[in-house]
């Protein structure tokens, strides 16, 4: 599977197909999950990267995951493509 290892949206390990997101054309998108990007779009647009940091730090202690790991990934948000302001370019695999 071509393209980025993480969501560059919500920071989820892209490590399945049926993870991935969608573009309007119905193809996969090779940087975003399902849960974040539907049909070419956000599932929320509206939403600010605190807003997310707050979804992930809740998504993480519902799967018990470590105080240190939910700190990591809410890090980790701030380095996506979508709170960078980057445009997606949603097929291009040499973006890694």
């Amino acid at each position: 599977m071509e393209g980025y290892i993480h969501c560059q949206s919500c920071g989820m390990p892209l490590d399945h197909p049926d993870l991935l997101g969608t573009e309007k054309d119905g193809s996969k998108s090779t940087i975003y999950c399902l849960y974040c990007y539907r049909d070419g779009e956000f599932s929320r647009p509206e939403m600010t990267i605190e807003e997310m940091q707050t979804h992930v730090r809740e998504q993480l202690e519902q799967t018990h995951a470590t105080k240190a790991t939910i700190e990591k990934a809410q890090r980790r948000l701030p380095h996506l493509l979508r709170w960078q302001g980057v445009p997606a370019i949603h097929h291009c695999a040499d973006w890694h």
